[in-house]
């Protein structure tokens, strides 16, 4: 097999800015089939992917999977799991863009059909691969942070006025609102670092006029290792808080801004076009390391989202682990859950 031929359902962004870029950029891969029912973005796909199969529907695509070797789901939230379900009960390798899907009993259920038909299943976690977060990582693992007390963790935007699409007007059954899309990040970063929680707290609020679901959240984790991941969500933040504050017995870490991968893809950047390295940060955007008063610039590990693509091609070819376990997905949703309990009770949550 001289490369794996991909179909990507959806080419919304996710599908066109975030998987179709690093699925070309992967040698193992070819885009081969974008499943869309815009004309617009059928136009886009076929520009931007010389000799790429576009399709209309999703029945359109499963009913000739010869030629396919792995489908990948990047379509809303409330769609993951049917069209999942449908890929591997084709016996098709799946990926599924975050969060995987709207509920635990949904991500388990795809699980067990994956184990049933033999085949590798993942979850897209991009941001597992940021560079402040492989970064954190390192810091952890080489103890220059000592033992970690606090971790805290933003994704937070000033946007007063609302875009108006399923994410800000969808309902919660349909997987819309901020805790679902970035909390899936956050909360799979904190468990990824310190493992287990044991219990949750949530704050869940509508700031915006005419919007149907939560636009500004905090999630407080306590792991079973006593680490404590304080967590904020928000599109109404007009001065934004560091995007990592780590805290441990010896040093902390504080990085500000968001990790230029998704800005260099959504401007047309591919990792393999040769414009320079991929995933860089500049000196003067290197957080801060160190405890008072030496605390100096530490640099930013390269962020590396091609990372996903080359360990799912040897996931399938190789028999190598999957990028993501689903498993940890399935983890994700259910303290989503839990913290959206929490927010309604107004009280923590053991899980």
């Amino acid at each position: 097999m001289s490369s794996l031929q991909v179909a990507i359902v959806g080419y919304g962004l996710a599908g066109s800015v975030f998987h179709a870029p690093l699925i070309a950029a992967q040698p193992r891969m070819r885009v081969a089939t974008v499943v869309t029912a815009s004309a617009e973005r059928a136009e886009q796909a076929r520009r931007e992917h010389p000799g790429v199969r576009v399709v209309a529907s999703a029945d359109e695509l499963f009913a000739d999977i010869a030629a396919i070797d792995l489908v990948v789901i990047a379509t809303p939230n409330r769609t993951h799991a049917p069209l999942a379900r449908q890929a591997l009960d084709a016996g098709l390798p799946v990926v599924v863009d975050k969060p995987f899907t709207v509920n635990a009993a949904e991500g388990e259920d795809l699980i067990a059909r994956a184990e049933q038909a033999g085949v590798a299943l993942s979850v897209f976690q991009n941001r597992r691969w940021d560079g402040d977060f492989r970064t954190v990582r390192q810091l952890i693992s080489d103890g220059r942070l000592g033992e970690v007390r606090r971790f805290e963790s933003r994704f937070e935007r000033w946007r007063p006025v609302p875009k108006g699409g399923w994410r800000e007007i969808g309902s919660v059954d349909e997987g819309a609102g901020l805790l679902f899309d970035l909390g899936s990040h956050l909360i799979d970063q904190a468990v990824t670092l310190f493992g287990p929680v044991h219990s949750v707290y949530g704050e869940l609020d509508r700031r915006r006029p005419g919007i149907q679901t939560d636009d500004d959240a905090f999630v407080a984790l306590t792991h079973t290792c006593g680490v404590r991941s304080h967590l904020w969500m928000s599109a109404v933040t007009p001065q934004l808080g560091p995007r990592l504050r780590v805290l441990g017995s010896e040093a902390g870490y504080v990085t500000y801004g968001l990790d230029p991968q998704e800005d260099a893809l959504r401007a047309g950047r591919r990792p393999d076009d040769g414009d320079g390295p991929w995933g860089t940060v500049e000196s003067e955007r290197w957080g801060l390391l160190g405890a008072e008063p030496e605390i100096g610039p530490f640099p930013t590990l390269a962020g590396d989202y091609p990372a996903f693509y080359s360990a799912m091609a040897a996931a399938i070819l190789d028999g190598a682990p999957v990028p993501v376990d689903p498993r940890d997905a399935v983890t994700t949703l259910r303290l989503l859950d839990a913290a959206r309990r929490s927010a309604a009770l107004g009280e923590i949550v053991t899980v």
